[in-house]
C-alpha cells in the first residue's frame, strides 16, 4: 500500500549554534511510511559517517524487504509482526556495516550512532531504537515519550539515584549505554502499537530534548499541528535559542487517513474515533 497521501512526514536537521558540523542524519520514504533518524558520535568525521551510513542502509534494506512481506502476518518465534522483524534485521545489518567499516579504517575506530526507525503499516507502527534519540506521540492532547533512553542517566533514574527533574541538570546526560556500530552485535528495542487518525509522532535527537522541555515540545506541536514543517522549524529555533549546543534533528509524522489493509467489523468499529 502506498501511504504517500495517508501520512504527512516532515523533517529538518540543523547544526546548532556551537558545533562546526552536523553528525545527525535523517531520512524517510513517504510511500513506504518509513522514517529514520540517527545521531552520530566519533572523531575524524566518524559520527557523520556512522549516522548517514545507518540511515541510508536501513532505508535501502527496508525498501527491498517490506514490500515483499504479507502485511499483518506475525513471526511465530518472536510474536512480532513481519515488519518488526524486517526492521530488526535492517538495524543489525547496519550495525555490522558500521562496525566493519571502523575496523578497516583506524581513523574511524569507535564511531557509532543512535538510531530510531518508525515504520507505519495497516493502521499500526513498528518502532526500533538504540541510544538516546527519542520517539514521542501526541494523541488526544497528551504528549507521551514512547522510547526509553539507553543511557547512563536513564539507568540512574531507574535505580532511584535521580528523579527525572534532577536528571535534566546532570553532567551524565549524554553518556549512552547502547549504540549502533560500537560492538559487533547489537539488538534494538522493538515496540508495536496501533495508530489513530490525527496522531502526531516526533522523532528527535538529544539536541532537542536536552534543551527544550517536553511541555514546550507539546505546545509547539499542538500549535502548529496543521503545518508540520513549521512545527519542526519552531522546535529547532527553540533549541537554538536555548543555546543550540548540539546538532538538532526533528521529524514529524501526522496520521491523516485510514491505511488498514483489512475491511469489515474492525475498521467499522474503530471508525477512527470520529
Amino acid at each position: 500500500m502506498n501511504l504517500q497521501n495517508k501520512i504527512t512526514i516532515k523533517g529538518l536537521t540543523d547544526t546548532g549554534m556551537v558545533r562546526s558540523k552536523n553528525e545527525d542524519a535523517i531520512g524517510y520514504d513517504s510511500a513506504l511510511g518509513l522514517v529514520v533518524l540517527a545521531d552520530g558520535m566519533g572523531g575524524h568525521r566518524g559520527g557523520e559517517i556512522a549516522s548517514s551510513m545507518s540511515v541510508d542502509t536501513i532505508i535501502e534494506l527496508l525498501q527491498k524487504s517490506i514490500p515483499e512481506i504479507n502485511t499483518g502476518e506475525v513471526d511465530e518465534a518472536s510474536g512480532f509482526s513481519l515488519e518488526s522483524i524486517c526492521i530488526q534485521d535492517a538495524v543489525v545489518a547496519a550495525n555490522e556495516l558500521i562496525y566493519q567499516t571502523a575496523e578497516n579504517n583506524p581513523e574511524q575506530k569507535g564511531m557509532g550512532t543512535t538510531i530510531v526507525v518508525l515504520q507505519f503499516y495497516n493502521n499500526s507502527f513498528s518502532l526500533a531504537h538504540i541510544g538516546d534519540s527519542r520517539c514521542y506521540r501526541l494523541r488526544n492532547d497528551k504528549l507521551e515519550q514512547i522510547t526509553k533512553d539507553h543511557s547512563l542517566l536513564q539507568e540512574l533514574i531507574d535505580r532511584g539515584f535521580y528523579t527525572p527533574e534532577e536528571a535534566r541538570n546532570s553532567m551524565n546526560k549524554n553518556l549512552v549505554t547502547r549504540a549502533l556500530g560500537i560492538d559487533p552485535i547489537v539488538m534494538p528495542d522493538i515496540q508495536e502499537d496501533i495508530v489513530l487518525k490525527n496522531d502526531i509522532y516526533l522523532l528527535c535527537s538529544d539536541g532537542l530534548t536536552d534543551l527544550v522541555e517536553d511541555e514546550d515540545i507539546y505546545y509547539t506541536i499542538k500549535e502548529f499541528s496543521a503545518n508540520l514543517e513549521e512545527a519542526a522549524k519552531q522546535l529547532i529555533t527553540k533549541a537554538n535559542q536555548n543555546g543550540g549546543k548540539d546538532n538538532i534533528s526533528v521529524m514529524l509524522c501526522r496520521i491523516d487517513e485510514d491505511f488498514s489493509t483489512k475491511q469489515g467489523w474492525f475498521k467499522t468499529f474503530v471508525a477512527w474515533f470520529d
